[in-house]
């Protein structure tokens, strides 16, 4: 029997304008709202990335961060 899909935590999480419109997009072709989306991304983040590739961009992102602010 599958598990019962219910959505029992809420946080405001901040997004970039580019995030944003990805998460949308990806949920869009998955068949999914922003929630579900992002429930399904971190319920299986070890099978959706690529362990080098993410600590690449990882560094990236935090190198380019302050200046984002701005």
């Amino acid at each position: 029997m599958p598990k019962r899909f219910r959505l029992t935590r809420r946080f405001p999480a901040a997004m970039t304008e580019d995030g944003y419109r990805r998460l949308r997009r990806f949920a869009r072709e998955a068949g999914l709202d922003e929630g579900e989306a992002l429930s399904f991304l971190f319920e299986n983040f070890d099978s959706v990335t690529d362990e080098e590739n993410l600590t690449h961009r990882l560094r990236v992102f935090n190198s380019e961060l302050e200046a984002r602010k701005r």
